[in-house]
């Protein structure tokens, strides 16, 4: 009987350590599950939050944000934490853990103006990667590198050939030339009344038709520098607009928009996004505008806004009247600067050009001046092509950036009557660029900042032309969350929870 007393007692001792480690097991598990249940409602939270995002964005741009404004324009986190909550509430009530919030709230998060855009920028970036893939980012820099340099040459010049003042020297010369044989006529006429020399005219500008004077050959002959820089002071769209083509006359108000007004910021989150700084996210950010935007060729106003938004990020004037304007004028310098490098490089326009103006020289007794009166020519030339290439552009029609001999367009002889002729000799080349070829050269020359600040402000204003959308604001879209929380586990243990959610 002793014995087994003995080990009764041994028994019950070994017993209780045994149900102290059972209920400290026990209670371990429960915690576990609590913390797990706990992750996992913090997750439910943040998923249903952040899957409440912009439907129209995602439609019409591709882009994933967060309304962070709750429908009224200005951020309201607080609403957002109150939305996150309630999904998180009813997870915790789950199983039979006891589960409840003590606090919480946001430690940190991104909006989509933030460091200068950068979210939205690489969100934009990547959609183009994924769509794009390696082989097609590939083919999209060879062309935009091929053109952008073929394109910068061409703009230049055609500057330089503009501040030559190649026409400047040409009306000294011609008013020497005049003044020179007035002077002589008068002298001609003091000393022999009865030899009528005639009237003489310079050939210059002067308001009316295009002047003519005879040659030696007795022919006619009109002076057609006369006629283009008449032309030259006339509205740039009326030369170059097409048949039939209106310009949108829609204005706005830059200073509600994200490039005008002072912006909402948000708080530092936890982690770095990865910059896209190189040349080829520019490359692809700005096709992401040309494909997502509208342009002269195909508005994208849909009622509100603008209608030449490509053409807005170019120029940033405030209605698409003075942006067509600024754009046509560039694409218009473009096309005098390649057309004037074809010029000089063709032997038989040059030898046309120095024979007209060696007869223009001849007939105001000027034949030194012949050099200053072919460049004015082969300027006039290049001008007048360029003007039936930039109304082809606007047409729809393709222009090859370097022309061969067979696709130039207007000659020598209908230069004096351009305006008679604007489309009746201009024609299109189908292995040419298009006008939106042209945009997407254009934007190269254009800063980031640029391109990045002036396409949310069209975003932006397509947004708000939806219905019951007028408050959107880019700067409330929400891209990333840092949440924290105090949740008090069956009324004894209180577990912190830190969690981020992004889009990007």
């Amino acid at each position: 009987m002793e014995k087994r007393g003995s080990i009764t007692i041994f028994l019950t001792l070994i017993l209780g350590l045994i149900l102290s480690l059972i209920c400290t097991g026990i209670e371990s598990v429960r915690m576990a599950a609590a913390r797990t249940q706990i992750l996992g409602s913090v997750d439910v939270g943040l998923y249903s939050l952040f899957g409440q995002y912009d439907k129209a964005l995602l439609k019409e741009y591709d882009l994933f944000f967060l309304d962070g404004s709750c429908g009224g324009g200005a951020l309201d986190m607080a609403g957002i934490y109150d939305n996150m909550e309630s999904y998180i509430k009813p997870a915790l009530k789950q199983n039979s853990q006891k589960l409840s919030i003590v606090q919480g709230g946001f430690s940190g998060y991104e909006l989509a103006t933030d460091e200068s855009g950068a979210s939205f920028y690489h969100q934009v970036v990547q959609y183009m990667r994924d769509t794009l893939g390696s082989q097609g980012v590939q083919l999209l820099l060879n062309k935009i590198k091929n053109r952008e340099k073929r394109t910068k040459e061409a703009e230049r010049n055609g500057s330089l050939a503009e501040e030559g003042n190649t026409l400047e020297h040409y009306e000294a010369e011609m008013n020497s030339a005049a003044e020179n044989s007035q002077a002589a006529l008068e002298e001609a006429n003091g000393s022999n009344q009865g030899n009528n020399g005639g009237e003489f005219s310079s050939g210059f500008d002067n308001g009316g038709a295009a002047p003519e004077f005879s040659s030696s050959s007795n022919q006619s002959v009109t002076n057609p520098i006369t006629v283009i820089r008449r032309i030259r002071r006339m509205g740039i769209l009326q030369l170059v607009l097409p048949p039939g083509a209106s310009v949108s006359e829609k204005e706005i108000s830059r200073r509600t928009l994200i490039s005008g007004r002072t912006l909402q910021r948000g708080m530092p989150v936890t982690g770095k996004h990865k910059k896209d700084s190189g040349y080829t996210a520019q490359i692809l950010f700005q096709q992401y505008l040309l494909d997502k935007l509208g342009n002269f060729r195909r508005p994208g106003g849909k009622g509100h806004g603008l209608d030449y938004q490509v053409e807005y990020i170019l120029e940033g004037k405030d209605n698409d009247l003075d942006n067509l304007k600024g754009v046509a004028g560039k694409l218009l310098l473009i096309r005098e600067g390649v057309n004037f490098a074809h010029l000089l490089s063709d032997p038989e326009k040059r030898s046309q050009a120095a024979a007209l103006a060696m007869t223009i020289a001849s007939a105001f007794l000027v034949p030194p001046a012949a050099a200053v009166i072919e460049k004015a020519l082969l300027l006039c030339w290049a001008f007048g092509e360029s003007i039936l290439d930039v109304r082809e552009l606007l047409d729809g029609g393709r222009i090859a950036l370097v022309k061969s001999p067979a696709q130039w367009q207007l000659s020598l002889g209908n230069l004096a009557n351009l305006l008679d002729s604007l489309d009746t000799r201009r024609h299109s080349t189908s292995d040419g660029m298009s006008y939106e070829d042209y945009l997407q050269t254009l934007l190269v020359s254009k800063s980031k900042n640029i391109k990045l600040e002036r396409g949310m402000d069209m975003i932006e204003l397509r947004i708000r032309a939806m219905p019951e959308r007028e408050n959107f604001q880019l700067d409330s879209c929400i891209t990333a969350i840092d949440a924290s929380m105090d949740i008090r586990a069956n009324k004894r243990k209180v577990f912190t929870v830190t969690k981020q959610y992004c889009y990007d």
